[in-house]
């Protein structure tokens, strides 16, 4: 341990972080984060670099770490090209793997979330260059010769242990995508495809947040208050859908998702690109080249899922619809037509006055402190498993803010390392988010490279008065991105090529909205959702009223996420000879019930066209799992450590190492069809009629 002269003793203690007292004790982990953070003044300790990597304590460490990959890239290049077929083979491209990850994921993140622009800068140019040689190596002839020898070897394959052929054949997918069956020219053609791709999405990405701008004498003078102001502009970063005022939230939709012609050109620009891409390499369209490998497997069956969920809710949204004309005419009798801009404000509004849900009476037992105890009291009871703050290094994080959360096992030890970026700062990306950072892996001395994961969520700064307070919304999200953190932390799979949520899309979603389940459940929230200053639990009847007011326009809210993993589907399927904005109003038409507005194009805010391309639909698809999941094994005991155990083992542990559906049906029992995911996502819709008498009674 380090002897500290006075001096710093001294400034520790005029620095010391503020609890906010209550009548309750909180636990280590809730203390930690109901604190105010003030890192100390550390003059005697050198700076360890982000994520504890020297190089990186200046900004041209990047350029360090981005050229020792690459060296060591082309040595396991050659390595893998001289080395007999074997198990020796996969364990040689997955380190190739892991070697260029650690620095293009850690690159990918601090491109986003570092608040020097240096930095961001500098991982910019180092997520291009990793990238570009990812690209390289997808066609590189020799170096998939080597796995090809060993696929083609079926006395040594049979022999290897299930994890490593899969391993194998998913390397050999990769390959295959990127065209390595494809003659010097067409692999050519199909590296710079990639390449176009991935400066596109880049472009994409950038646009779908950019504000737009309107003249101020263009809008009524009374509104202007709500929006950013900009000389003799008014700024439009968003769609304002929380605002009571019709007119503020028709504005802002109208300017927001106004259509601009360069951003059209680069969407679809990168549709085309993907449809060639996918073209060249031998499939019939780009949603047949994403979907191969995932739980749906195909286009067809995802649109069968699609348009059965719209069959089954036709109804139900046509009545969730009237709902809100309702509402609005009741409100604003003169301009009663329901608009896209009404839906999430009015079914707000519906659920808040059925059922009495005003964020401000939830959030005093949400502070962030009692969130992360009830985390780790859930992962302690579930799975053995502790959060245990620690002090960050000098230089280890990016943010003041940042807290620092080591995982451990009762048993196990130490499983990996979780950073919590949970305020709003300008240069933060603002959808809640979670990035790996280096993924684990089996080393060769016996160790375990144990992971480490970012969390990102904006959550509101504590005040004088009071610590960070969660809306229950906020509450849900923290447990769904703590949902993927843990997915990373509790799988040990060999190779890190399938650590953690590197699996397949549309099952990486089911441990994380598995998580709101538990966020929902009063067994499980009694257990941490406390008053800030009282201490007095929250009351079950706020906690039913809040479970069943989330089914209030539930149709229509999840007909709407139809609708969008529709029109992805359609973008990504075989080309049509019209514009994106077209083939939108259409799709826009046919499954969703509220009419277009003219001169917006919605698709370009879209920002999952990139990062979720023909694979939006798994939102739906695991949340229909997750359901699956909570109601035949969690739902009678949620804090059950015998089925914790067991859902680890079925599911959490392999994390893409194993054929998805095989994971789903060794935890249900069953292999689920179409139809079970379907009605296991209408179901979800259905009230409580226990909860509304007890909330009667109460």
């Amino acid at each position: 341990m380090s002897v500290y002269r006075p001096l710093v003793c001294l400034l520790r203690q005029a620095t010391a972080a503020r609890v906010w007292r209550t009548v309750t004790t909180w636990s280590p982990v809730a203390a930690a984060f109901n604190a105010r953070v003030h890192r100390r003044l550390d003059l005697f300790h050198q700076n360890v670099g982000l994520f504890g990597v020297p190089e990186l304590s200046s900004v041209g460490g990047f350029e360090v770490v981005q050229d020792r990959a690459l060296q060591e890239t082309q040595q396991l290049v050659e390595k893998a090209c001289r080395c007999p077929p074997g198990v020796q083979t996969v364990e040689i491209f997955d380190k190739l793997s892991d070697s260029l990850c650690r620095v293009a994921d850690m690159a990918d993140f601090i491109k986003v979330a570092h608040p020097d622009p240096s930095y961001r800068e500098a991982a910019e140019r180092t997520c291009i260059n990793i990238g570009t040689m990812v690209e390289r190596l997808n066609t590189n002839v020799d170096l998939c010769k080597s796995l090809k020898d060993l696929l083609e070897n079926e006395e040594i394959f049979s022999k290897l242990d299930p994890e490593t052929r899969r391993v194998a054949e998913l390397f050999m997918f990769d390959f295959e995508i990127s065209g390595i069956h494809l003659d010097k020219k067409k692999r050519k053609e199909a590296v710079n495809l990639n390449v176009k791709l991935l400066d596109l999405s880049n472009q994409f990405l950038m646009s779908c947040h950019m504000p737009n701008r309107i003249e101020k004498r263009a809008l009524p003078e009374h509104i202007h208050q709500h929006f950013t102001k900009d000389g003799n502009y008014i700024q439009i970063g968003g769609l304002n859908a929380d605002a009571p005022d019709d007119l503020v939230r028709e504005v802002a939709y109208k300017v927001f998702l106004y259509p601009n012609e360069n951003v059209m050109h680069i969407l679809e620009e990168l549709l085309s690109c993907r449809d060639k891409l996918a073209r060249l390499v031998g499939y019939e369209s780009y949603a047949h080249r994403a979907l191969k490998g995932t739980m749906a497997k195909s286009p067809e069956a995802v649109m069968s899922f699609l348009q059965q969920i719209t069959d089954k809710l036709s109804d139900r949204m046509e009545k969730d619809f009237e709902m809100m004309r309702e509402m609005k005419t009741k409100l604003n009798p003169r301009n009663p037509e329901l608009m896209p801009w009404d839906h999430p404000y009015f079914s707000g509004v519906i659920r808040a006055e059925r059922f009495n849900i005003e964020p401000s009476l939830y959030s005093p037992y949400f502070s962030l402190g009692a969130c992360m105890e009830g985390l780790n009291g859930l992962f302690t009871q579930l799975y053995g498993v502790s959060l245990l703050a620690e002090q960050p290094s000098v230089g280890e994080v990016w943010s003041e803010d940042v807290r620092k959360l080591a995982v451990v096992h009762e048993t196990e030890g130490l499983l990996g390392y979780i950073y919590c970026d949970f305020f709003y700062r300008p240069d933060k990306p603002h959808q809640d988010c979670h990035f790996t950072i280096r993924g684990g892996r089996q080393l060769e001395d016996g160790q375990y490279q144990l992971p480490i994961v970012v969390l990102m969520l904006n959550l509101p700064h504590p005040t004088q008065s009071a610590p960070t307070l969660l809306s229950p919304g906020m509450m849900e999200n923290l447990f769904h991105e703590m949902g993927h953190a843990m997915h990373s932390m509790l799988g040990r799979t060999r190779y890190q090529h399938v650590t953690g949520t590197r699996c397949v899309t549309d099952f990486a979603e089911v441990p994380s909205i598995l998580m709101e389940y538990f966020a929902t459940d009063y067994r499980v929230i009694s257990q941490f959702a406390r008053h800030y200053q009282t201490g007095q639990p929250l009351p079950q009847s706020m906690v039913a009223r809040l479970c069943e007011s989330k089914k209030v326009c539930g149709a229509a809210d999840t007909q709407l996420q139809v609708f969008y993993a529709i029109m992805d589907q359609v973008y990504h399927g075989k080309p049509q000879n019209r514009s994106t904005t077209d083939i939108m109003i259409d799709m826009q038409k046919k499954y969703y019930g509220l009419p277009y507005v003219t001169n917006t194009a919605w698709q370009l805010r879209f920002s999952h066209l990139v990062g979720y391309g023909a694979k939006y639909y798994s939102y739906l698809m695991s949340r229909a799992v997750a359901s699956m999941v909570w109601k035949q094994c969690f739902y009678k005991d949620p804090l059950n450590r015998e089925t914790g155990e067991r859902y680890r083992r079925e599911m959490l542990a392999h994390g893409g190492g194993k054929e998805p559906m095989l994971m789903v049906e060794g935890m249900l029992q069953k292999r689920p069809s179409i139809e079970d995911f379907v009605n296991a996502l209408v179901s979800d819709l259905d009230p409580d009629f226990e909860i509304f008498i007890m909330d009667s009674e109460g």
